[in-house]
């Protein structure tokens, strides 16, 4: 089933909770919204961008959006963080295992001794 995208305003937003609500163009009652609703956004939700989204309900029943975007902003997929991520954790092996060889071979020199 295909939903219908609605724009609206942030009308407010809590950076420090990471959500907000959207006061729908058409009328009708404020939108809940999360920041996981705008997964691969570059920049944070600002109170007054406009945002297309699409409306779902919650567990409880209640509207909020989905598969939202900030209008203007380019969809980044966190690609920069997930590079970011990738290379501490390869730097960080490459430690550990220079580290083994390093000990290794001080314990191989002291035995010859």
């Amino acid at each position: 089933m295909t939903r219908k995208t609605v724009t609206g305003v942030l009308k407010t937003w809590k950076e420090d909770r990471g959500f907000g609500f959207i006061k729908p163009n058409d009328g009708g009652k404020d939108i809940f919204i999360h920041i996981s609703a705008l997964d691969g956004e570059s920049p944070r939700p600002r109170t007054g961008d406009v945002i297309h989204y699409q409306v779902s309900r919650d567990s409880r029943g209640k509207f909020k959006a989905i598969n939202a975007q900030i209008e203007g902003a380019s969809v980044t997929k966190n690609k920069p963080k997930m590079l970011a991520t990738l290379m501490r954790h390869k730097l960080i092996t490459i430690g550990l295992v220079l580290t083994i060889i390093l000990v290794t071979v001080t314990i191989y020199m002291q035995s010859l001794s």
